[in-house]
């Protein structure tokens, strides 16, 4: 169920490279991030391949309050069949999962060629290890991710000069890179102790500059479960504000206007933007809760950062994980 949490506290054309399933292992630190991390081992099952995914257009529409995490999991598990028999085609019985052949007037918002609207490459979901379900399958309790978390990332619309600083080593980003997006020391702090006591694995993490001034970026940090991503979110992103304001964003609120249907079913959203006056740029950024994976996507840009492609890129990555 697509909503945006009210707890307090601290708290797709679109096709990245396809590559070998992995594995899980040890989590990384950072004295050994140059270590490729192993992913979960698959667990019994199979799982069948709908087909594109098609998503209507939308109006702006308020945010929903969450329920609470067990409330939640049993209204997801009704929702995710419901909507299978609604929006997927069930065909075949692999493992891949696309998000492809949609027209622009297919994506959320976006049905005029003058809307901002971003060109990114055909999105197609790796695929999973064999007999392992998805993130939000009725079987898979704990919300693994089976898939590369490497390859969940959203690829760089066209046109777009890719951030070096957020390669990391073999595509895992060091706890320490993704915390310089957190402008007080102590918040970097307390958010470092955090992450380690909520035990994260690893992190993946893209960035882009686009044409028009927008600079992206993208993270994916990964959790043991659910459930803990659940818990940690409601810390670091409480409605109303941030636990932890971004660097040059000491001002952000929450993002009431963001539209509902660019939400994507299923996955947490938590947004928040600069109100004005927010001086020489503005940002916005969103937290994704899907599973054990909790993302941040953070688009700033000099003047007025544009809605329509922050919420493309929140939609879209947020397809790639649910």
């Amino acid at each position: 169920m697509t909503h945006q949490a009210e707890e307090t506290g601290h708290g797709t054309s679109t096709d990245p490279a396809k590559g070998p399933a992995e594995t899980s292992g040890p989590e990384p630190t950072e004295t050994d991030m140059s270590h490729s991390a192993d992913e979960p081992e698959p667990t019994p099952g199979s799982v069948p391949e709908p087909a594109p995914i098609a998503v209507p257009e939308f109006s702006p529409a308020p945010l929903t309050a969450p329920r609470p995490p067990t409330s939640r999991r049993l209204l997801r598990t009704a929702l995710r069949w419901a909507a299978a028999v609604a929006v997927f085609g069930i065909v075949g019985a692999g493992t891949a999962y696309g998000i492809a052949g949609m027209e622009r007037t297919d994506v959320p918002g976006l049905g005029t060629v003058s809307d901002g609207r971003w060109v990114y490459p055909t999105l197609t979901k790796p695929p999973l290890p064999k007999g392992s379900p998805g993130p939000l399958a009725k079987e898979n309790r704990t919300g693994t991710h089976y898939a590369g978390l490497r390859k969940l990332v959203l690829p760089a619309p066209k046109g777009a000069t890719a951030d070096a600083a957020l390669r990391g080593t073999d595509g895992w980003l060091p706890t320490k890179d993704f915390l310089t997006a957190f402008g007080e020391k102590e918040d970097r702090e307390e958010l470092a102790q955090k992450l380690t006591e909520y035990g994260l694995r690893h992190i993946a993490a893209r960035g882009w500059a686009t044409p028009d001034g927008t600079r992206t970026r993208v993270y994916l940090l990964q959790f043991d479960t659910a459930t803990v991503v659940d818990e940690l979110t409601g810390q670091i992103a409480p409605y109303g504000g941030p636990g932890y304001q971004l660097r040059g964003a000491a001002d952000s609120v929450s993002d009431d206007r963001f539209p509902g249907k660019a939400q994507i079913e299923d996955v947490t959203h938590v947004v928040y933007t600069e109100a004005k006056p927010y001086g020489a740029e503005q940002t916005r950024h969103a937290y994704l809760a899907v599973g054990d994976v909790l993302a941040l996507v953070i688009q700033d840009r000099k003047g007025t950062a544009g809605p329509v492609p922050f919420q493309q890129t929140v939609t879209l990555q947020s397809q790639l994980l649910a």
